[in-house]
């Protein structure tokens, strides 16, 4: 996909589906952040959008490797955490600024069939240890009275679809944890908002074609037009960098009134 480039005083902007978010200024320098699952995809968006206005970053992954090449090339810490243990979701860094709660995983399948071991841990991967990381981190951002929470749920935190029963229960569970937090942290200047893509063009989504096809009962080639695509006006999968952009106009003083909200970046998709 093609992008231009616009010059703007001393900000360059891309433009484009496939375009990066660079920030006129660094307002967020001086402020922390943590990023779950930030070694790719989304998450890698995230931490590189929230980096390049100034802050520093805790890129927090499972995969190391990644992790570390990811924190080098923001200048952020690798925290190397199993977000399924508490123990090390305990462990991570409660003095930030920001939370970005974007680790997650999939599985496709009826819920007759459904795993019930896989579905308790993608509840404990998505809802408890972000729970328990807006939890550890608000005492922090109360004192200072300022604070960003940003989950990055799914359109599937405001709709549902076949065969996907712990991810769509685990979205929708994100999306109510983020209101209340929204409610509670308002009087100490703590906004909490939800970013509700449809289908990113990531890892976790191109790894659940064949799943999709088999569940379905059609052929992988046909996955993204009819299954994917298929209820967004917009026929395009959404870059992970738009969602960064989002999550970082979300962190700025021009969306401080902005909390307790879903901001679907859906196609269309929740307009039927």
């Amino acid at each position: 996909m093609n992008s231009t480039r616009t010059t703007e005083g001393d900000a360059v902007r891309a433009v484009g589906p496939d375009a990066s978010f660079a920030p006129a200024d660094r307002f967020l320098k001086g402020r922390t952040a943590l990023v779950t699952g930030a070694a790719s995809g989304i998450g890698r968006a995230c931490a590189v959008a929230l980096a390049d206005a100034g802050a520093h970053v805790h890129v927090v992954d499972l995969a190391a490797e990644a992790a570390e090449r990811v924190a080098e090339e923001i200048g952020g810490v690798a925290r190397v955490a199993d977000l399924s243990d508490m123990a090390a979701v305990d462990g991570l860094p409660a003095d930030v600024d920001i939370v970005v709660n974007n680790a997650g995983l999939q599985h496709v399948a009826p819920l007759h069939a459904f795993p019930p071991d896989r579905f308790a841990l993608i509840q404990k991967i998505m809802v408890e240890a972000p729970f328990r990381i807006i939890r550890r981190t608000l005492p922090h951002m109360y004192a200072q009275g300022w604070g960003r929470v940003v989950n990055i749920s799914s359109v599937h935190g405001l709709r549902a679809s076949a065969f996907k029963g712990a991810y769509v229960a685990a979205k929708h569970a994100l999306e109510g944890l983020s209101k209340v937090a929204a409610l509670e942290g308002a009087a100490h200047g703590v906004t909490s908002n939800c970013v509700s893509p449809a289908y990113v063009r990531t890892p976790l989504v191109e790894a659940q074609v064949a799943d999709q096809a088999r569940s379905h009962g059609i052929a992988e080639s046909d996955v993204l037009e009819k299954i994917m695509l298929e209820r967004s006006a917009v026929k395009r999968l959404i870059e992970p960098e738009e969602v960064g952009s989002a999550v970082l106009w979300l962190c700025s003083e021009n969306a401080g009134f902005v909390t307790g909200a879903s901001l679907p970046l859906d196609g269309g998709w929740t307009a039927h």
